[in-house]
């Protein structure tokens, strides 16, 4: 038990440097169900097995979301501005009456128009790379995936779907100083980054009201939840919540996902020859990245699970990365393996709460995947990687490639 005692999860360090996958592996192994006392002042029950992550995520009566979903010190215990009013952060009976409002913007027609709009940005931004000898990955060929995403859902220009995306990954990287100044109060600087993006929503809710489309904020305007409208403030988080979920998983998996086909060049050369099936190769690719880390939860009442007593009121979260990982469910779970088979990844939650631009988001990469062994490049890495200072998203802000 001493390697996982003493581990805090809260600090960022252990992200970035690639420590956290041995603390994980020493917390399932020695304390499943661990009590973190933050360095920040959090404190927060994670579950780091699968079989307990998974059940958290379907225990819906048990746990409650109105806290947020991420932790991040004392500032944070009280709740989050957002409860009750965006999707993500809201629990029955209200969280499916607000799905069925945006359900719509996800629907198969468009899917597809998302699915044609990232192929012909992929084609442009792999001809640009191959024109120039290389790019940096991270900002010149992932984010093409979500911004072909917003283009399509929210009805909006490749310029400011790029625009929000800088605007949500600057919120999402409140703590690392490639996108903000980290010095000031975490709290005020969170509230200033989000009323950012909320201004950016407030331009287009503006003109959608003069002329409604068939996009996701057209939508929210006209949507009524339990026969009220939705407020400005309520379309303005649901919006973020599309784009947030959208923006940093997509392009961040993306960004992993050649990582590791660059680090193992077997599984490259599988992709490139056409030795892969893509329901596969993307499932693996989700399941190494993990890119949303966790997520967080509330105890309803008090529960026991595995000799712990979970308090009511407690926080609880709920590491995917670490399930995503535990060697009962993924046999070798430490290779990444574009075979495997099944693959239960919890990338995307579970239950209730699974993401609900899930199958577009597959769509994206298994799109990006082809892209790439339909180019017929090769990218090998050409300088320092750059992982995001966070512990919620694990993602890349750099990955500098040459073709070869």
């Amino acid at each position: 038990m001493r390697a996982a005692l003493g581990t805090d999860l809260t600090d960022i360090d252990l992200f970035v440097e690639g420590a956290h996958e041995q603390a994980f592996a020493a917390l399932r192994a020695e304390t499943p169900i661990y009590w973190n006392e933050g360095a920040d002042g959090s404190r927060f029950w994670a579950l780091t097995r699968y079989e307990d992550v998974l059940w958290a995520y379907r225990e819906h009566g048990l746990f409650g979301s109105g806290r947020g979903v991420i932790v991040g010190g004392s500032f944070r215990a009280e709740g989050d501005t957002s409860a009750g009013r965006m999707l993500v952060s809201t629990d029955l009976p209200r969280h499916r009456m607000l799905k069925q409002a945006i359900l719509p913007a996800m629907r198969d027609a468009v899917a597809k128009r998302v699915a044609s709009r990232v192929a012909g940005l992929l084609e442009r931004a792999l001809a640009t790379a191959r024109r120039d000898g290389g790019c940096d990955f991270a900002t010149d060929i992932a984010t093409e995936l979500p911004a072909g995403a917003l283009m399509e859902i929210m009805g909006i220009g490749h310029a400011d779907a790029h625009r929000l995306i800088g605007l949500t990954r600057r919120m999402v990287g409140y703590r690392d100083e490639i996108f903000v100044d980290t010095g000031g109060h975490e709290r005020l600087r969170l509230a200033w980054l989000q009323s950012e993006v909320f201004e950016f929503f407030a331009g287009i809710l503006k003109q959608r009201r003069r002329d409604p489309g068939e996009d996701l904020v057209s939508m929210l305007l006209k949507a009524e939840v339990n026969g009220r409208r939705l407020t400005g403030e309520e379309v303005f988080y649901n919006c973020m919540n599309v784009a947030v979920g959208g923006n940093e998983t997509s392009s961040h998996s993306a960004s992993t996902g050649l990582l590791a086909f660059m680090d193992n060049q077997d599984q490259y050369r599988m992709l490139r020859n056409g030795a892969w099936r893509s329901q596969l190769t993307v499932a693996e690719v989700l399941r190494w990245s993990s890119t949303n880390a966790y997520v967080q939860r509330s105890a309803l009442r008090d529960v026991t699970r595995g000799g712990i007593t979970i308090k009511e009121g407690d926080s609880i979260t709920l590491w995917n990365y670490s399930a995503n990982r535990d060697e009962t469910v993924f046999p070798h779970a430490d290779r990444f393996d574009i075979t495997r088979e099944p693959n239960r990844h919890l990338s995307y939650g579970a239950g209730l709460h699974r993401c609900i631009g899930a199958p577009i988001a597959y769509a994206e990469l298994s799109l990006l995947l082809e892209s790439l062994a339909g180019s017929g490049m090769t990218f090998a890495l050409a300088g320092e990687v750059r992982r995001l200072r966070s512990n919620f998203i694990l993602g890349i802000t750099r990955l500098p490639v040459a073709v070869v």
